[in-house]
């Protein structure tokens, strides 16, 4: 018997005691024992249940897992018990959904689910499929699971899901119609058949007898491949007649396949409806006898040749085109042979591409080699049109020809032709447009005044094209409206060339007709009248220039007699009035009047070219009165500079006409800065060498003067800049530039010995550099007028002027200066003074414009008298004509207005010489 004993040592007064206790154990070993053979049972259970299988605790971690648990994980079971949670092997996912019901589980067992999916992941990341049962251990907080990998079978039915609805998916889209069937009624019908049976719902088939879908004349023959199809035969494919639900026939094609399915036989057959291809056979049939028709009645002839090129058919228009009564005749006729037919042509047609020519065919070579017999003779012109027949390189099946006799198109064309180039010889402009305003024809000429090439404007419109601006486009169209009226019209008209010149044609419009009568284009043949008026617009501006000359020379004239009796005056006043607030005046008066003077020369100058009068200049004197006048009158926003070299030398010129120069380069650098810029004037010495007068032709070697005009304008365009030279050429609106200036300035610096050079660049501005001669100081020199005046003694002057003026002051001054005066006022009575003074009178100042007779007239007359009179002429106007007449009788000229000093020293030098 087993016992337990405990033994311990006790005192009892004085005497020590050993305390012995036994225990009978029997039931405790016997419930140790069978306690530890229940641990060995259900650990064995636990490890040998063929599923992985764990024990959780209440806070998720693992407390005991078998073998299959480490194989499902990939952990060992010291890498998981007590160290792992659950919610580790978790996807995230399914995470929260499994921690739901970990906790329901402990809250309330009943409520959470025992049984349920999950994915796991393993040591290496795999995901798997797991089916958990699981459940709570009694009396405890844990629980126990067992873990089931479902992958596997997951995947078996995902495949056999995807299987069945992919090929779901193949019967319910198949384009032709699927029925199954048991010999007797419809068990299953596509949507394709569905339709084609006129059903939208194929469940709505299902259990309608055969019968009923099949049309009554083909009963027999369903029944005889139904007899088939329980034999277990395949049905061939059949072409037969079906009924839609409505009765409506339909033609279908029908192949049927037996099968058992469960042990029952099923029949599987497949129905396309050709319907549509029937019809298409019906209108193929009727297209290929339409156009055998038209083959065979086509005005075109028609050709058709084997792979080969060998003729094995021809319709009746080809026939009659050849001369020949049957093909058979020509059959077999090689079309490579042909000597029209190149070898570039032959390769191309094999190939496959088409091939169209004209062809020149001689009869008489059929008829010298008996080709075949043909009632035609002569050379045609035939137009060919080969086509092969295939698409493929090397699978060319045949050859179509097209061929057309176009021998009367071509001597059309050729008598076209030559009319065209008749049109072309022409020297006007010739066009034809239709009431469109298209262009369709337009000749050589027109090419050459407009400069579009033909190709470039035919179908063009012709108003958009020669027409400037829209403005000028109502032009056109009421002349056409005009010609359609009245059948022409002839006029002026302005148009555009191609490279943008305005010209002015005289145009003359003709309508033109059609077969029916009705209009149908205008004949346009235009003149070149540009040169013509231009002209006539120089002409008539000559002409207003002179008219404008005649007047002004006529005011100078008059001017000139109001100015030589003050300036003659002045001079006496100054020798009577000696104070100096008198002299002070009178010289005032003596500036303004030779002021006067110099003007009145100016517009001698410009009315009647009076060669200016040259004499030393300061450049400097110049430029600053070029720079006062353009800072008064240019706008504020044009920035005036000067730059003006040291020591200038000195220029003999006209000072007027180097003014006008300079003005008309400030002017046009002006106008190129419309929006201001900087205008500068510069001007130094330079000496030209040999090297730079070869480059400049007018150049010659010596000291120069160079007057530099720069503006930061818009600069002037290459394709222009020889041309800004020519008279009446200018780039500026009408009526804004008259294209004389720098051609003015041009010839008065040229008049000077001087030349210009020109740089610009288009945007940046312009340069115009002045070059003029420089003098040497004993050119410059200058004689002086002596102070005491020559005096007379006692010799008679006769003076003839019409103005009264001048005749009473010149008596003043030259009885004054001991000479006696006679005055007449014109030319006849000068001669009758004469003829009664004729010894004592030993001169005649004659004025050379007066009324009753003149004073060339007058001239005349007195040499013929005394051709040995001495004669002084004046004039306040230069006439060249009477000047160069008048110039072998008269022994001076004295220009109006003259000084008292002028006049006296004339006449002594004209008394005194020989």
């Amino acid at each position: 018997m087993p016992v337990e004993v405990n033994v311990s040592y006790i005192s009892i007064g004085k005497n020590n005691y050993t305390l012995t206790m036994a225990r009978d154990i029997t039931e405790r070993k016997r419930m140790e024992n069978a306690l530890r053979e229940s641990e060995v049972r259900y650990k064995t259970i636990f490890e040998t249940t063929g599923t992985a299988t764990g024990v959780i605790e209440e806070d998720t971690k693992i407390s005991l897992v078998n073998e299959e648990y480490e194989k499902l994980t990939g952990y060992s079971r010291e890498e998981v018990e007590g160290k792992k949670s659950w919610m580790e092997f978790v996807v995230k996912e399914d995470l929260e959904r499994m921690i739901k019901y970990h906790n329901e589980r402990r809250i309330e067992p009943m409520k959470a689910p025992n049984k349920y999916e999950f994915r796991l992941i393993n040591r290496n990341g795999n995901i798997r499929d797991i089916f958990l049962t699981i459940a709570m251990i009694p009396g405890t907080k844990r629980s126990i699971g067992s873990l089931l990998d479902i992958t596997e079978q997951r995947r078996s039915e995902k495949a056999l899901k995807e299987s069945e609805e992919r090929y779901r998916l193949l019967v319910e889209s198949s384009p032709d119609g699927i029925i199954v069937h048991n010999l007797h009624e419809l068990i299953f019908v596509n949507p394709a058949a569905a339709k084609i049976l006129g059903s939208e719902n194929p469940e709505g088939l299902i259990g309608k007898p055969i019968r009923q879908i099949i049309h009554p004349d083909y009963w027999k023959i369903v029944n005889e491949r139904l007899h088939m199809e329980k034999e277990g035969k395949p049905a061939s494919l059949i072409e037969e007649k079906m009924l839609k639900l409505d009765g409506t026939p339909i033609d279908v094609e029908v192949v049927a396949i037996p099968y058992k399915f469960d042990g029952k036989l099923e029949v599987h057959s497949v129905v396309r409806d050709i319907s549509e291809r029937k019809r298409a056979d019906v209108v193929l049939r009727e297209s290929e006898e339409r156009f055998k028709n038209i083959y065979v009645q086509s005005p075109i002839g028609i050709e058709v040749y084997d792979s080969q090129g060998k003729l094995i058919d021809a319709n009746k228009a080809c026939l009659d085109i050849f001369g020949v009564s049957d093909v058979e005749e020509v059959k077999g006729f090689k079309l490579f042979e042909d000597p029209n037919i190149t070898d570039k042509i032959k390769e191309t047609l094999r190939s496959g591409e088409i091939v169209r020519h004209e062809a020149l065919f001689d009869f008489e070579n059929v008829n010298k080699y008996n080709l075949y017999k043909t009632t035609r003779s002569g050379i045609i012109y035939l137009d060919l049109l080969i086509t092969p027949i295939g698409e493929k390189e090397n699978a060319v099946s045949g050859y179509l020809v097209q061929v057309q006799d176009i021998t009367v198109r071509r001597r059309a064309e050729e008598q076209i032709r030559e009319q065209a180039a008749l049109l072309d010889k022409a020297q006007d402009a010739i066009l034809v447009r239709n009431l469109e305003g298209s262009i369709t024809y337009w000749n050589k000429s027109a090419e050459r005044l407009y400069g579009w090439a033909a190709e470039e404007v035919i179908s063009k419109n012709a108003n958009e094209l020669l027409y400037k601006d829209i403005e000028e486009l109502s032009q056109p169209i009421k002349v056409q409206k005009i010609v359609i009226e009245r059948g022409e019209w002839s006029g002026e008209l302005h148009h555009v060339t191609k490279d943008g010149r305005e010209i002015t044609v005289e145009s003359r419009w003709t309508l033109m007709h059609d077969n029916e009568g009705k209009p149908k284009s205008i004949l346009v043949i235009n003149t070149d009248i540009t040169g013509r008026k231009k002209l006539e617009e120089q002409f008539l501006r000559a002409q207003r220039m002179e008219s404008i000359g005649t007047l002004a020379g006529g005011i100078a004239h008059d001017i000139n007699n109001v100015l030589a009796p003050i300036m003659l005056s002045l001079e006496l006043l100054s020798e009577k009035f000696t104070d100096n607030e008198s002299r002070k005046l009178i010289d005032i008066l003596d500036r303004s009047a030779r002021r006067g003077a110099s003007l009145i020369k100016q517009v001698q100058s410009f009315a009647r070219g009076v060669e200016g009068e040259r004499m030393p200049l300061q450049t400097a004197h110049l430029i600053s009165e070029i720079r006062q006048i353009a800072n008064e009158t240019f706008p504020r926003s044009i920035e005036i500079r000067t730059d003006i070299g040291k020591d200038l030398q000195t220029i003999s010129g006209d000072a007027t006409q180097l003014h006008q120069v300079l003005m008309n380069l400030c002017v046009n650098a002006r106008d190129a800065m419309p929006d201001g810029g900087i205008l500068s004037i510069s001007a130094e010495n330079i000496f030209i060498d040999e090297n730079f007068a070869d480059v400049n032709i007018e150049a010659r070697v010596g000291r120069y003067i160079v007057i530099a005009v720069t503006d930061t304008g818009t600069g002037i365009p290459p394709k222009i800049m020889g041309r800004i030279f020519e008279p009446f050429f200018t780039t500026k609106e009408h009526g804004k530039g008259t294209g004389l200036g720098l051609s003015t300035a041009l010839g008065i610096v040229k008049s000077h010995g001087g030349f210009i050079n020109v740089y610009s660049e288009t945007g940046k501005g312009t340069t115009f550099k002045v070059y003029l001669p420089a003098i040497t100081a004993t050119e410059i020199q200058k004689v002086e007028e002596p102070r005491e005046h020559a005096t007379g003694h006692g010799e008679l002057i006769l003076a003839v002027d019409d103005e009264k003026q001048v005749r009473d002051i010149t008596i003043s001054v030259l009885e004054k200066h001991g000479y006696s005066v006679l005055t007449a006022c014109n030319g006849m009575e000068a001669i009758a003074l004469y003829k009664q003074n004729r010894e004592e009178i030993k001169l005649v100042l004659m004025d050379m414009m007066m009324p009753v007779m003149d004073g060339l007239a007058g001239i005349q007359e007195l040499r013929k008298i005394n051709p040995e009179l001495k004669i002084i002429a004046a004039s306040g106007l230069t006439e060249k004509d009477k000047l160069t007449k008048a110039a072998g009788m008269m022994n001076a000229f004295l220009t109006k207005p003259y000084t008292t000093g002028k006049l006296l020293r004339t006449i002594h030098e004209v008394l005194s010489a020989e």
